[in-house]
């Protein structure tokens, strides 16, 4: 098998960038919606990175769905 082969795993966890939620509280926007937008924001971006498209569709409702719920924290 291929002994040359290299992997690398990477993940961003952390908190909202503060000039971003900054920027969208100047313009009235309020701290929840704020944080929701920005956050669907960074997951979309993941999402729109997935080649299959009934996969894609699926993780964007169940996005859609968790932030209405309010269970994805941002």
């Amino acid at each position: 098998f291929a002994d040359d082969v290299k992997c690398t795993h990477g993940a961003t966890v952390g908190q909202l960038a503060g000039e971003q939620l900054f920027y969208l509280r100047a313009r009235g926007v309020d701290e929840i919606a704020a944080r929701d937008m920005l956050t669907f924001a960074f997951a979309a971006d993941v999402i729109d990175r997935v080649h299959v498209e009934p996969l894609r569709e699926q993780l964007d409702t169940l996005l859609h769905t968790r932030l209405r719920e309010g269970r994805i924290a941002g």
